[in-house]
C-alpha cells in the first residue's frame, strides 16, 4: 500500500467507463459535540493539486494552502449532520448522512464514488466503491478529508466562541483532557452529544442529584 495517495482508483475507474468520479470523506465521529461533516470532490485529474494526503498528516498551514488549490481546481461539495441528527440516528449513520448530503449537492451529480472506510451508506443510489484508509490512498478522497476538516475545523472556532471555556478552538470537539474537564466544570452545551458516554454520563449525573 503506497504510503501517499495516487490516482490509481481515479483511473480504473475511467477505465470501466465511468466519466465524473467523486472522492468522499468525513470528519467529525470523533468529538463529544458539533456536527459530523463530509465533503464530495470531483478533481480534474489533470491538475491535481500537489501534496495531497490524509489531512491527519498536514499542518493546518499546508492544509489551508491545499483548500485554496483544490478549489481553484476541483469541484467541492460540503455536508453536514447535525448534533440531534447523530444523537437519534447514531454517529454512523449520521456520518452516512452528511456523505450522501455532500454527494448531492454537487453541481453535477458524480457517475461513481470513492468512499473512505468499509461501510457504504445505505441510501446510495449510484456506483460506488469503499477503500480502507483511502484519504492515504486515492487523491479524490484526500482532497474530499482535507476539505471537510478545514471547514469543521473552522465551524468549531465559530462554536468556541458561543461557548468559550471548552477549548473548541484547540481540541475540535475532540475528548481531550482540558474538554473533559470543561464538561465537569461548566457543564452540557447545547451542541454537544447527548448519546456520547462521557456528556451522557454527566447528565445522567446531574439529573440523579437533582432527584
Amino acid at each position: 500500500m503506497s504510503s501517499t495517495p495516487d490516482s490509481s482508483f481515479e483511473l480504473a475507474a475511467l477505465a470501466r467507463g465511468f466519466t465524473r468520479i467523486a472522492g468522499v470523506d468525513e470528519v467529525g465521529r470523533g468529538p463529544l459535540c458539533g456536527p459530523v461533516t463530509a465533503a464530495a470532490v470531483v478533481l480534474d485529474l489533470s491538475r491535481i493539486p500537489v501534496g495531497l494526503n490524509d489531512s491527519k498528516k498536514l499542518s493546518a498551514k499546508r492544509r489551508a494552502e491545499l483548500v485554496a488549490e483544490i478549489t481553484a481546481t476541483a469541484e467541492i461539495s460540503v455536508a453536514h449532520a447535525s448534533v440531534e441528527e447523530i444523537d437519534a440516528l447514531n454517529i454512523l449513520q449520521a456520518s452516512h448522512l452528511a456523505m450522501i448530503r455532500a454527494i448531492e449537492g454537487l453541481t453535477v451529480p458524480p457517475d461513481h464514488v470513492l468512499i473512505d472506510g468499509n461501510r457504504m451508506p445505505k441510501a446510495l443510489a449510484i456506483s460506488a466503491e469503499t477503500i480502507v484508509k483511502g484519504d492515504a490512498r486515492s487523491v479524490s478522497i484526500a482532497a474530499a478529508s482535507i476539505v471537510a476538516k478545514e471547514v469543521r475545523d473552522a465551524l468549531m472556532v465559530d462554536l468556541a466562541q458561543q461557548f468559550p471555556g471548552y477549548g473548541w478552538e484547540r481540541n475540535a470537539g475532540y475528548p481531550t483532557k482540558d474538554h473533559l474537564q470543561a464538561l465537569l466544570d461548566f457543564g452540557v452545551t447545547p451542541v454537544h452529544r447527548r448519546s456520547f458516554r462521557p456528556v451522557h454520563n454527566i447528565l445522567c449525573q446531574d439529573i440523579s442529584l437533582t432527584r
